[in-house]
């Protein structure tokens, strides 16, 4: 899952400032939603693009942690020997398969809830956690998502981790603060989806709660990232 036009911060659905009162879960919000938001999903972040620059090759296990419609499985997979996308929800997940499938790339497609990954220890060389910690409604479900990513991770792997940002020039907040972004489907219907929105001092705060090490911290385009491996 990922947050429209680029997914790299707010789109144009509106942002309920009194908080994420009507909103289902990301699996529920995201199964609705999948066709006509991975239409709007085209190309893999630069962010990521760099990243994976640095860090894929030679590597033999990927994970694309709420992979969305594979896009950012798509980029690992030139680089990567064996990749699997992992999301919550079905209807992204199809989405997926029907894009690997159209652009002949590999992916193994894995549904589930991210604060309880179903792979063994030290199952990957790199991954990339884009745009869907933030979907995660309490702190705790969020910093166990971030232990389970070290987890999986190989001792020498590496994962880059985003999540929207009060340094986002639409947001007033100083601090973090839930709330509810809306998703416009052709024909006008609304559907509210949940975020976290982090301030860059809690979203580190929470990545050391963890059992990942930060490597590197920035933001960028609205978003707060972090380059991590196993603690």
């Amino acid at each position: 899952m990922d947050g429209e036009d680029d997914g790299r911060g707010p789109d144009d659905g509106g942002t309920n400032a009194d908080g994420p009162t009507g909103a289902e879960t990301p699996r529920e919000t995201y199964d609705r939603i999948a066709e006509h938001f991975a239409s709007t999903r085209e190309y893999p972040w630069p962010e990521v693009s760099s990243f994976l620059d640095d860090h894929a090759a030679d590597s033999a296990r990927g994970l694309d942690l709420g992979c969305g419609n594979g896009r950012h499985a798509e980029a690992m997979a030139e680089d990567v020997a064996a990749v699997v996308g992992f999301d919550a929800s079905r209807g992204l997940l199809d989405q997926a398969a029907e894009r690997a499938a159209e652009r002949g790339f590999d992916v193994e497609l894995v549904r589930g809830d991210a604060a309880e990954l179903p792979f063994r220890d030290d199952a990957f060389d790199i991954a990339v956690y884009v745009a869907t910690l933030h979907h995660l409604r309490t702190r705790e479900d969020r910093v166990r998502s971030l232990s389970e990513l070290a987890r999986v991770l190989r001792p020498e792997g590496r994962a880059v981790v985003s999540a929207w940002s009060t340094e986002h020039d639409r947001f007033e907040e100083t601090e973090g603060f839930d709330t509810t972004v809306d998703w416009t489907l052709p024909g006008g219907e609304r559907v509210p989806r949940f975020y976290h929105i982090y301030a860059p001092d809690e979203f580190e705060s929470d990545l050391g709660e963890s059992d990942l090490r930060v490597r590197e911290a920035f933001v960028s385009s609205g978003n707060c990232y972090a380059v991590v491996s196993p603690a």
